[in-house]
Order: C-alpha cells, then sequence, then structure tokens
C-alpha cells in the first residue's frame, strides 16, 4: 500500500497477505470509502493501492478508470492499452477451445435434460465432441474469468469441472479454492459456507494422506481461516461456524503460530453469540496466552473483565473497542451488537460480585448516561428475568440472592453423576480386564494400540 503508515489496531495488510487479490479489493474499497474518520490511511494512497492491485489483474477497463483518477489524465498508458487486446486476444482463443460445453451451457433446456437423465457425465459428454483436455480448457478459461471479474461464469464452470473431473486431484483442489473465491465476491454466502466446509475436509484429508506436510497443512488452514472470515460475518450462522471451527485445537495451533490477529474476530464472536458462551474459559487462557504477540482494545476489554477484574480498565477500552469495529471491515455491521453484548458482559460479572449497585457509577462502566443506563437494566430485567430490583430514591439496583431449591440441586447432582458415568464407561471400553481384575491395553500385531 505504498508507503502508507499501519497502526497498532488496523488489520489490513495483516489480513489481505492471506486473501486472493480479488478477495483483498474490497476491503481496500472499505478504506477508502470508510467516512467514520477512523480510516489510517488517506484516500490517495489507497486509490493508489487499489490500482496496483488491479494491474495483476485481467480487469483492464478497471485499471485504467482507476489509473485515470490517479495520475490525472484522459490518457491511459500504451501498455495498458496493449495489454487489454492481450486480454482480450486470450478470452478469444479460450472460449473457442471450450466452446463445446459453452454450446451446453447457454442451451439450459439442454442441459437440464442431460443431467435429468444422469447424461452429465465424461462418458457420454465424449460423444458431443468433449474430451479430457476440453475439460482441463474449462479450468482455464475458468480461472480467466475470475481475472477478469466475471465471478458468476467462474462459480458456474468450476462446479461443473469439479463434478467431471477424476484424473487430476492437484486441480480439482485448486477449483475448490476458486469456486469458494467467486461466491464469496459474488456474496453468495450458503454457496460460500458449504465450500468453506469442503475445503476444510479436503485440507485435513491431504493432511492424513501426506499429501501436505505439516508446513503446508499449516498454511492451508491459515488462508482458510481469512477466507472464511467472510463467510462468518455474513452467513446467518457464521457467528456459530467461526467458533466450531477455530477452538479446534488443529486451528487453534494455526491461530497461535501463524495469525494471533485472528482472535479479534474470534472474541467478537463468542462475546456477541449467547449460545456459545461455554468456550469462554478457552477464549480467556488463549488470549492471556497471546498478549505478549498480539492484543488490540477488543481483547483487552476481555482480558480486564475476566483475568484481572477490572470493570474501570474494562470501560475504558469500550469506546477503544467501538472504534476499533467501525474501523475493521468485517466486524463494522456487527457494532451495535457488540456494544450490546459487551455492556451485558460487563453488568452480570459486576452483578455476581456486588449485592448493591450504584446506577450512576454502573453508568459510567457501561459507557452510558444514567437515564438510559437505567432505561437499560430495567429492560434487562424485565427481558433476562433477572432476579433485581431498581431502588428509584437511593438510585441503586438491588440484586437478589437466589439459593437453588431442593429439586434444582438434586438435577444439578444427577447431571454430574451422568456425566462421571459416562466418562467411567469410555474407561473401561480402552481397556480388557484381566484374570486378575486389572486392565491392560489392547495389542494388535505385537504394537500397543495408542488409540484415546
Amino acid at each position: 500500500m505504498g508507503e502508507m503508515e499501519e497502526p497498532s489496531y488496523d488489520l489490513t495488510r495483516s489480513v489481505c497477505q492471506y486473501l486472493d487479490r480479488h478477495l483483498a479489493f474490497p476491503l481496500l474499497e472499505f478504506l477508502e470509502m470508510n467516512e467514520s474518520g477512523l480510516s489510517p490511511y488517506d484516500r490517495e494512497s489507497v486509490v493508489a493501492a487499489k490500482l496496483d492491485l488491479l494491474l495483476n489483474t485481467n480487469m483492464i477497463d478497471f485499471a485504467v478508470d482507476i489509473y485515470r483518477e490517479v495520475h490525472n489524465t484522459d490518457t491511459p498508458p500504451d501498455d495498458l492499452m496493449d495489454r487489454r487486446n492481450e486480454v482480450l486476444m486470450v478470452l478469444g482463443g479460450l472460449q473457442d477451445v471450450c466452446s463445446p460445453f459453452l454450446v451446453i451451457f447457454e442451451d439450459e433446456a439442454k442441459l437440464a435434460e442431460l443431467q435429468e437423465e444422469n447424461l452429465f457425465n465424461m462418458q457420454h459428454l465424449e460423444t458431443l465432441g468433449i474430451t479430457d483436455e476440453t475439460l482441463e480448457y474449462l479450468y482455464d478459461y475458468s480461472k480467466f474469468q475470475f481475472d477478469c471479474g466475471n465471478y458468476s461464469a467462474t462459480s458456474e464452470y468450476l462446479a461443473v469441472y469439479r463434478l467431471l473431473q477424476t484424473k487430476n486431484p492437484e486441480r480439482e483442489f485448486a477449483a475448490l479454492w476458486g469456486k469458494l473465491a467467486a461466491d464469496i465476491l459474488m456474496q453468495s454466502w450458503d454457496s460460500a459456507a458449504e465450500g468453506l466446509n469442503q475445503l476444510k475436509d479436503e485440507i485435513e484429508s491431504h493432511s492424513k494422506q501426506d499429501d501436505f506436510n505439516p508446513l503446508q497443512s499449516l498454511q492451508q488452514r491459515t488462508w482458510l481461516i481469512h477466507w472464511g472470515l467472510f463467510v462468518f460475518f455474513n452467513h446467518p450462522t457464521g457467528k456459530s461456524l467461526i467458533i466450531e471451527m477455530l477452538f479446534q485445537d488443529k486451528y487453534l495451533h494455526t491461530i497461535q503460530t501463524n495469525c494471533p490477529h485472528i482472535l479479534r474476530y474470534l472474541t467478537v464472536a463468542v462475546l456477541i453469540n449467547k449460545k456459545r458462551r461455554n468456550v469462554l474459559k478457552d477464549l480467556v487462557r488463549v488470549v492471556q496466552q497471546e498478549q505478549y504477540s498480539y492484543h488490540d482494545p477488543i481483547t483487552e476489554f476481555v482480558e480486564a473483565l475476566y483475568v484481572n477484574f477490572d470493570f474501570e480498565g474494562a470501560q475504558n477500552m469500550l469506546q477503544k473497542c467501538e472504534d476499533t469495529i467501525r474501523g475493521d471491515f468485517f466486524l463494522v455491521g456487527c457494532l451495535d451488537e457488540f456494544v450490546e453484548s459487551a455492556r451485558l458482559t460487563v453488568f452480570e460479572i459486576y452483578c455476581r460480585i456486588h449485592k448493591c449497585i450504584d446506577i450512576d457509577m454502573l453508568a459510567g462502566k457501561l459507557n452510558m448516561d444514567r437515564e438510559s443506563a437505567e432505561r437499560w437494566i430495567v429492560n434487562l430485567i424485565r427481558t433476562a428475568r433477572l432476579d433485581a430490583k431498581i431502588d428509584s430514591q437511593a438510585n441503586q439496583v438491588l440484586m437478589g440472592v437466589r439459593i437453588p431449591s431442593i429439586h434444582e440441586q438434586v438435577v444439578e447432582s444427577t447431571k454430574g453423576l451422568i456425566v462421571r458415568s459416562n466418562n467411567l464407561i469410555q474407561f473401561l471400553n480402552r481397556g480388557v480386564v484381566g484374570q486378575e481384575g486389572g486392565y491392560r491395553p489392547h495389542w494388535r500385531g505385537g504394537k500397543q494400540d495408542r488409540r484415546q
């Protein structure tokens, strides 16, 4: 991005280094259009960065428009126009060699007929003049269309390529990455989420079969995490998906090794996802472990609350959290949800250690004025059915101390008994009872079976 100086809380550079250049483009446009005054880059630098990015694609007409803006001229350079002619020539050649496929794609009735009769396979397509070589040209054509910015065609063609390809697993794997990128750029979030899960399975499959060495597996997972950010914060269930995926040991290891800045996104997802608060303890542990390699207002907010119980520090961080989220391409849509969840978190923790709470003091800790804080607390008591009441004369919130009933205590103890029983059964199943009542491990072929 030219000579731009990156501030400590902006992650544009950190994230873009793991993205395809087409996926990086929306982040640059966000920086250019962000009117919050929080963008760390001047507009001229961002536009220049967009031009640098476009010059490495086949979107020549778009690059010409940006060039005119950057250099304040109506005459583009000759090398750009030569490049445009070259792109058109290559595109025409690929269209010619892929014409047997393109004819079928253009005839929707014919395509539907082939699919309904289960004839859309290479064995039948060969009778229509489509060979394995034609199929490989379709991959090249799809990639070229992607570089031209035609993401809809890319997604369609790569889906067909993956359906028919059986002899080139390396290209099939690359096609899956390409289709994911195209679906993201078209904002087809259901399809993108499906592709993300497919890629995750493929990466693990390649790793188990030793197609990837450990370093390659680490790199693949790093890319997948960053590409997945588009899905995590746009798909309706994306915030649950990021928690399910990134709290797996392999992905936590990837974050801690390659990209600790991803903790920002994982932290936001956990805080605003009330149904996933069960992983909060693990999140706090990782945030503590990585505080020396990465921290920002969002991770510091969690540390202030859950580690230090520093409500004043959390209050100071809350405004910085808002500014950080406003300047983040992926999180800006979560701002209101995050602020509400952060305030609720502060209130919950403060209520655990205080029986009587001054509303003015609580308003300060929630970064709200007194009247707004009182309305917020009243609404929270109603909706969450908290055992609390407001003493308006004393300007206090009085928390009730609720003792579980005998029935609730028995139910809770029974739940614990069930868990312990299941653990005992699993332990018993791992061994074989010996003649003397002891346990010995399974053995197979003279080697100890180490499965847990």
